[in-house]
C-alpha cells in the first residue's frame, strides 16, 4: 500500500531534526562494535566479520539461555578479536541505580536488559579509553563497512551519528500498524547502528522503550546529531504477540511526545502538564483512527486479528498513563543525567578487560564471566590510522 494518510496528531517522521553533515570528512579509526545480544551466537556472525573488516574488537554482551560468552569466543573465526561477556543483570554491576526505574509502578518495568548492557559498554569504553564505539543490533547488517567509517569521522563534530536502517522498518509496534493501513511512517536513528563518541558525550540509557531516543537527548533538546551512510534491520513480527505493544506504549508516549515539542521548535523544558493532558488526548485519537482502519487495511484474517490485538493492547496500557506519570519521568530523567555524570566521571582508567569489569562489579558479586579471543601477533595486520596496539586482556 502505497502510503497516503497523514494525522493530524501523529508526527509520522522526525527526520527534519537531523542537521545534514555538511562537508565530508576522512574515516576514522572505531575502537569496538558492541553488540548486546540474547539470541544464539550464530546470530553474531554478521558483526564478527564486520569487526575484524573495521580492525577492532566485536563486544558481545550476552544474556539468557541461547547464548553464552563461551559460545561467542567458540564461533569466532580466526584472526578475531572478541571480547565476550555474560551479563547475569544489573544488579551484580555498580551502574548507578537510576530514578527513571525505581519510581515507575511495576507493571510500566520492563523485563530486558538492553540499556543496562549499553550502560556497561559506555562504561568499559570510558574506563579503557574507547572513544569512539559503534552499537550494533545483532538482526542489523551493514553492507559497507566503510559508512561506519565515515560515521566515526563526523564524531569529531558531533555527539553521535546514526546509519539509516533500511530493509524491514525500525518502528514501534504502533507506527507498523499505521504504515500497514497506509500512513507515511519514517524511522528515526537509533541504537540498532549508531556511532557514539565516549569522552566528550556522557549520557545514559534508560530502562524504557525508546530507550536510544533518550540517549540522544540532552537537557533542552538533542545532542549534536548527524546520519550518513546505511544499515539493513531483518524482519521480525512486531504483531506476534500484544505484550509487545504493552511495554513499548510508556516508552513510546514519552518519547514521541518530547520530539512533538521538538518538532515544534520548542524544548524539553515545553514538556508541562497542559502539554501532556494535550498529547495523551492525541495518542488516544490516533491509535482509535488506526484500528478503525484495519478492517479497510486488505490485511490476511490473521494478521489483521493480531494488529487489532496489539493496538488494544496498546489502547489499554495508554489508560494507565498519566500526565503525572509523564512529568515525573522527565524530572527523574534530568535527575538520572548528573547521577550518570557524576558516576562516568569518577570511573578510573583501567589496563585490562578484566580489570574493568572488575572494578564494575558489585560488592558480594562475581565479576562477570569473559571470554577473550585475540589474533596471535603474527596475525594481526596492522592498521594505519590505529593509535593503540591490541586489546588489553
Amino acid at each position: 500500500m502505497k502510503p497516503s494518510l497523514r494525522s493530524g496528531d501523529h508526527h509520522g517522521s522526525h527526520r527534519h531534526l537531523l542537521p545534514a553533515p555538511g562537508a565530508a570528512v576522512g574515516p576514522a579509526r572505531i575502537d569496538a562494535v558492541v553488540v548486546p545480544t540474547a539470541r544464539p551466537s550464530r546470530y553474531l556472525a554478521h558483526a564478527l566479520r564486520l569487526s575484524m573488516d573495521l580492525r577492532c574488537p566485536l563486544v558481545a554482551l550476552c544474556s539468557g539461555r541461547w547464548t553464552s560468552a563461551a559460545e561467542v569466543r567458540a564461533m569466532a573465526p580466526p584472526g578475531a578479536e572478541v571480547v565476550a561477556v555474560d551479563v547475569g543483570g544489573a544488579e551484580g554491576l555498580t551502574l548507578p541505580r537510576f530514578e527513571t526505574s525505581q519510581m515507575l509502578p511495576r507493571i510500566f518495568r520492563r523485563g530486558t536488559d538492553t540499556a543496562a548492557k549499553r550502560n556497561l559498554a559506555l562504561a568499559l569504553a570510558r574506563m579503557l579509553g574507547w572513544a569512539r564505539i559503534v552499537f550494533l543490533d545483532d538482526d542489523i547488517e551493514v553492507s559497507a563497512p566503510d559508512d561506519l567509517r565515515r560515521a566515526a569521522g563526523l564524531l569529531d563534530r558531533f555527539a553521535a551519528v546514526g546509519l539509516s536502517i533500511g530493509g524491514f522498518p525500525d518502528n514501534s509496534v504502533v507506527c507498523h500498524a499505521y504504515r500497514a493501513v497506509g500512513g507515511k511512517q519514517d524511522s528515526f536513528v537509533g541504537g540498532g547502528a549508531l556511532a557514539v563518541e565516549t569522552t566528550r558525550n556522557i549520557a545514559f540509557f534508560p530502562d524504557i522503550y525508546n530507550e536510544d531516543w533518550f540517549y540522544l537527548l540532552e537537557a533542552d533538546g538533542l545532542r549534536p546529531l548527524a546520519v550518513t551512510g546505511q544499515v539493513r534491520q531483518a524482519r521480525y513480527d512486531p504483531f506476534r504477540t500484544p505484550d509487545r505493544a504493552r511495554t513499548e506504549e510508556l516508552g513510546d508516549v514519552l518519547a514521541e511526545g518530547v520530539f512533538w515539542l521538538l518538532d515544534e521548535g520548542r524544548t524539553i523544558a515545553d514538556a508541562h502538564r497542559s502539554h501532556w493532558v494535550d498529547f495523551l488526548a492525541r495518542r488516544r485519537r490516533f491509535i482509535v483512527s488506526v484500528l478503525d482502519r484495519v478492517p479497510a487495511a486488505g490485511l490476511e484474517p490473521g494478521e489483521r486479528r493480531r494488529m487489532e490485538e496489539a493496538l488494544k493492547a496498546s489502547l489499554g496500557r495508554l489508560t494507565l498513563i498519566t500526565p503525572e506519570l509523564c512529568l515525573g519521568y522527565l524530572d527523574a530523567w534530568r535527575a538520572d543525567l548528573k547521577v550518570w555524570r557524576d558516576f562516568v566521571t569518577c570511573l578510573r582508567p583501567a589496563r585490562t578487560v578484566r580489570e574493568a569489569l572488575r572494578a564494575l562489579t558489585a560488592p558480594g558479586h562475581a565479576p562477570p564471566h569473559l571470554q577473550l579471543r585475540l589474533p596471535k601477533v603474527a596475525e594481526a595486520r596492522p592498521d594505519p590510522s590505529s593509535s593503540s596496539d591490541r586489546l588489553p586482556v
